[in-house]
């Protein structure tokens, strides 16, 4: 039977936005009481911090990871480990959250942006080398929504060219591309607990590196580059104090014993609802390529309007209907078109550093994107958390299904 508003009783998701989605419990509760018991709420003082970041690195199989305050102070520790001169270019994407652009500003740096593909939004080796020049410092990919890059070819164009790569891993906890967790591919990865990721804090984030050198460079710039457990400590250079604390430690120590199991519960019932919209004219579901694990941070359908009259806004409309939230476009605008890089709004009126960009840089015009353009036209993104049921996952396919039924043209 097809769905419609008038046959389907409604039915009340969980959401990541408070309990009913999160594994939140009584295994939080109890190293909350040890850590206010022990009194030592300073990281570099207590052990739940440095016991997440060992446990962290041990899951990735990296060599060093260290926690700090959000998954934007997580790029921006990454950025100001590679140490841009004023002026260097960094290559990103066009489609992500803001906190992992302006760290980029912070920095110095003139952001790059890179066009992506119009059915993941993730860059590819090709964008990134359109965007590529004698300036550039440094790559940073997103994996958007829980689906990897394609870090195979995009690692090759960056190792040809001696150009550092910044994981931006903050949806994408878990998440494989050929049998190797992101995060680990490039110079750092960057993670983020933030409310509706895998696992959460609240805010939270993680840095992870394989190179002794950045990584050194990691541990200064959360603790405002002072030399913790040196000889003759100082502080060595312009940092920040981006340090976790005891109490966001511990809560994040108990999330991460539930991560696999998250994760596994999430790839599962996006496989059920993918199976079940197999063949719904005018949706393309989650490609995942053979070999990538995809742990779905939230569920993208690719909506055709040539199929579907009104297209993602019309179908999210029609979902609405059933209660299930979404989000056509994902983000309303390519971030290059957001008022702080247009008009380049950034330190008082002195517009720096743009001032010193290549007019070639910051050329946003929307026919350099052609991928960005049709990507965000057509998604339509689905929530999606670890506590839906077969129960959910099949009420929400219904709602798909009757919805298309009486969209299409």
């Amino acid at each position: 039977m097809t769905a419609t508003k008038s046959t389907v009783n409604k039915m009340i998701l969980p959401s990541d936005q408070d309990a009913s989605g999160r594994t939140l419990g009584q295994d939080e509760l109890d190293l909350l009481a040890q850590a206010i018991a022990a009194g030592k709420l300073f990281a570099p003082k207590g052990h739940f911090v440095k016991e997440l970041e060992a446990r962290f690195a041990e899951m990735l199989e990296a060599t060093s990871a260290y926690a700090c305050t959000s998954g934007s102070a997580a790029v921006h520790t990454a950025i100001a480990a590679i140490n841009p001169e004023p002026g260097d270019e960094i290559v990103t994407t066009s489609v992500t959250d803001m906190g992992a652009l302006t760290p980029i500003l912070y920095q110095g740096a003139i952001p790059v942006f890179a066009d992506v593909d119009p059915i993941t939004c993730n860059v590819t080796a090709r964008t990134i080398e359109e965007r590529l020049s004698d300036r550039t410092k440094a790559i940073i990919v997103t994996h958007l929504f829980g689906s990897p890059c394609d870090m195979t070819s995009i690692m090759a164009l960056a190792d040809s060219r001696g150009i550092p790569v910044i994981e931006d891993s903050a949806q994408a906890l878990m998440a494989e591309h050929q049998g190797r967790k992101v995060g680990t591919f490039g110079a750092v990865g960057c993670f983020s607990l933030q409310q509706g990721k895998h696992i959460t804090t609240g805010e939270g984030g993680l840095v992870v590196s394989n190179d002794s050198a950045i990584a050194r460079r990691l541990f200064l710039y959360i603790n405002k580059a002072w030399g913790y457990g040196d000889e003759k400590p100082d502080h060595y250079f312009l940092a920040l104090n981006y340090r976790m604390n005891e109490i966001t430690g511990a809560v994040a120590v108990a999330q991460l014993g539930k991560l696999r199991e998250v994760a596994e519960r999430r790839i599962a019932s996006a496989g059920q609802l993918t199976s079940m919209l197999e063949g719904v004219p005018g949706i393309t579901t989650p490609p995942v390529p053979s070999g990538d694990v995809h742990t779905f941070w939230k569920y993208c359908l690719n909506v055709d309007p040539d199929v579907i009259q009104g297209g993602s806004p019309a179908l999210g409309a029609a979902l609405k209907e059933f209660d299930i939230a979404s989000a056509p476009r994902y983000i309303q605008k390519p971030s290059f078109m957001c008022q702080v890089f247009r008009e380049q709004r950034t330190f008082g009126e002195s517009r720096w550093p743009f001032t010193l960009a290549r007019p070639e840089a910051v050329d946003y015009d929307p026919a350099k994107f052609p991928g960005t353009m049709r990507g965000l036209e057509r998604i339509l993104v689905l929530p999606w958390n670890e506590k839906y049921t077969d129960e959910h996952v099949q009420y929400i396919a219904d709602a798909v299904r009757g919805s298309v039924a009486r969209l299409a043209r």
